[in-house]
């Protein structure tokens, strides 16, 4: 059993050069650096963009047995920085191998039976793709827990309204959503994160997890919110950051059941996450930190 990240890899047009990038590959990448067993589900393209990625991802164990092989470009993603380091996206999708999706190639879950699924970010919007992804999606949920990452990109869909009802049609089938409180602010203008949060717990969500960049990350559950500052490090840029939390929530849930995240347990997936948000917040592009240099970072942390 594996646990599968579905959602799109690109590349990232940074203002040093072209890198690996994308919400869901970021993650990906997170969790086999740290020493999960993970399968990425998108479509990956022949061309040199494509091969970039597919040697990158299988470079840091990611594996690809569900990817689709496509003769379609890859996406590319152009990325701007602020004088916060915090980074924007125009990207070039239509006709894309990365938002390929169709329901004649996703993997059945019936038959693999993944220990969990994560999804989210610009696959999750996409039409088509998204619809036969959605549809997918629920057939998955009935094998394992769903984490939904929505990773805002309002350049892609500038609607709030449709955003905001697409976003809550994926909440309502998520056992976590793990989501920035700029994402928030953005789909819900003048609402505190919290509230948006503990509404979707009493609708039924276990967790919502909610970055907050230097701020640190707050966890919701019934009746209860966790929160953790964040760590303070030299900020290279904060691409990849919140798709590092991800991986931590999902080798969490993996490791301890989300029924048992509570209390002292679930501040100490808070201090993982922060810790290791800060590594990849100290490096150029998206680039999490290894199992090793988690552990250490979390030593010398103590």
């Amino acid at each position: 059993m594996s646990i599968w990240v579905c959602g799109e890899v690109l590349i990232d047009l940074l203002p040093h050069g072209a890198v690996v990038g994308g919400g869901p590959a970021n993650t990906a990448k997170a969790l086999a650096l740290l020493g999960h067993d993970v399968q990425f589900i998108d479509g990956l393209s022949r061309d040199a963009y494509g091969v970039t990625a597919r040697e990158e991802l299988i470079a840091d164990g990611v594996g690809l047995t569900f990817a689709l092989d496509s003769e379609k470009p890859m996406c590319t993603a152009a990325v701007t920085l602020d004088e916060n380091s915090s980074a924007s996206y125009v990207f070039t999708i239509d006709g894309t191998a990365t938002f390929d999706f169709n329901a004649s190639w996703l993997p059945d879950p019936s038959r693999h039976k993944p220990q969990l699924l994560h999804i989210g970010t610009l696959a999750t919007i996409v039409e088509p793709g998204s619809l036969a992804l959605y549809d997918w999606a629920l057939q998955v949920a009935e094998f394992a827990p769903i984490v939904f990452d929505p990773n805002i990109r309002s350049s892609v869909l500038s609607d709030r309204d449709m955003y905001e009802a697409v976003v809550e049609k994926w909440v309502a089938i998520s056992t976590v959503v793990k989501v920035s409180d700029d994402d928030l602010a953005w789909l819900f203008p003048g609402v505190d994160y919290l509230e948006i949060a503990k509404r979707w717990v009493n609708d039924g969500v276990a967790i919502v997890f909610v970055t907050r960049g230097a701020d640190g990350i707050a966890a919701v559950t019934e009746n209860k919110v966790t929160q953790v500052a964040g760590v303070k490090v030299d900020v290279i840029d904060t691409v990849g950051a919140g798709d590092t939390v991800g991986a931590i929530v999902c080798e969490a849930l993996i490791a301890q059941g989300v029924l048992n995240l509570r209390g002292e347990a679930m501040r100490k997936v808070l201090e993982r996450a922060v810790v290791a948000a800060g590594i990849t917040c100290s490096r150029a592009g998206a680039k999490p930190p290894t199992q090793r240099e988690l552990a250490q970072a979390l030593k010398e942390r103590k």
